[in-house]
């Protein structure tokens, strides 16, 4: 990979005094959860009604949760190319969302391609990890989200939820052990896989996503290709949450720092100081607002530039609900590899969010 610690030359220092800037005075870690992950029989009810949805009205429902990559749907979200300028500047509304002043050219775009190099950069002080074949990716975290299907969105409860994703490389009938609210299942095969689930885009182990190409350009190019959009969505957007859907599981330092790169080439992404995760904590963000939908996703990153979580949030009055309403949310809390589906694993990251992880 190019590019990843550059020089500390004028340019440089003053990006890094731009970045700076952003970052917020310590917060307190108290706050309320947000967002939930919905399991296999919550999913598959929300297809139904959404298909009947669909038929009655010739508008497709749009299922809201975001969810970690090992368990996404089909419907998941994807990845893009070339940034234009913004800033997201100031505190918050009354409503929660996160005022923004976009401007264009010059040192606003500087700030947020240059946080993101940053994020970049700490993202290879990572480790590289060992994973076989027969281990299982551990992720828990606190899920909240919104069901439309009355028309409006109704957020459901806090769930924190464990998940154990297979990292066999051939086609799986049985993709991930989640654990949640009381129950333990598997989830199975994608619609349509009646074969099994192969290795890829929607189902990314952790040797998959170290084969990925390391060059930014390269790998946004290939994510365009393979990720799957939304009906109606913008392909920016599509991938710019796909790549929030990855930053929630477990990367390869390589990858994630590519990864990043490769967000700063999306058109409309902008810096989100005061963002905050689907737990309260609060950080410096990366965001972009999907214009159509009038929704914004938010990343939001410790201030050692970890990922600690995401979310995503009406910009506009809309007919499922007013400005600022919270659409799904999701709070990163531990990861790490098992040897067995259901067990925790010998070494977990715990995702403290003052700044990191610790291991247990």
């Amino acid at each position: 990979m190019t590019d990843t610690h550059p020089s500390r030359t004028g340019a440089d220092r003053s990006e890094a005094d731009d970045v700076a800037r952003l970052l917020p005075p310590p917060p307190e870690w108290d706050l309320a959860p947000e967002r939930t992950l919905h399991h296999k029989e919550r999913l598959m009810r929300q297809i139904d009604d959404d298909t009947v949805r669909t038929a009655e009205t010739g508008t497709p429902a749009r299922r809201r949760v975001l969810r970690p990559a090992i368990v996404a749907p089909v419907a998941a979200l994807a990845l893009a190319g070339a940034l234009t300028a913004g800033l997201t500047l100031g505190g918050q509304d009354h409503g929660g969302t996160t005022r923004t002043l976009q401007a264009g050219g010059g040192a606003h775009a500087r700030q947020a391609s240059a946080l993101l190099g940053r994020i970049s950069d700490a993202a290879l002080d990572g480790r590289t990890l060992s994973v076989r074949d027969d281990q299982f990716v551990y992720v828990k975290s606190e899920d909240r989200g919104a069901d439309e299907t009355s028309g409006k969105a109704v957020m459901g409860p806090p769930v924190v939820s464990e998940s154990w994703a297979t990292q066999d490389p051939g086609r799986v009938k049985h993709i991930a052990l989640v654990r949640e609210d009381g129950e333990t299942y598997w989830t199975n095969a994608f619609l349509g896989d009646e074969g099994g689930t192969p290795v890829g885009i929607d189902r990314a182990t952790y040797k998959w996503l170290a084969a990925l190409p390391t060059d930014p350009d390269a790998l946004l190019k290939y994510l365009y290709a393979k990720t799957p959009e939304e009906e109606g969505q913008s392909r920016d957007q599509a991938v710019f949450e796909r790549i929030g859907g990855l930053a929630s599981g477990l990367l390869p330092p390589r990858t994630a720092a590519a990864l990043y790169r490769a967000a700063a080439r999306i058109p409309g992404v902008v810096t989100a100081p005061d963002a905050h995760d689907g737990k309260g904590r609060t950080g410096i963000g990366i965001a972009r607002e999907d214009k159509k939908y009038a929704e914004r996703s938010e990343w939001v990153f410790d201030k050692d530039l970890r990922f600690l979580g995401s979310r995503t949030y009406l910009t506009e009055d809309k007919p499922v609900g007013r400005k600022g309403t919270l659409l799904a949310s999701t709070a990163v809390l531990a990861m790490g590899v098992a040897d067995k589906a259901g067990m925790r694993p010998a070494e977990v990251t715990d995702v403290t969010g003052d700044g990191g992880a610790e291991e247990s």
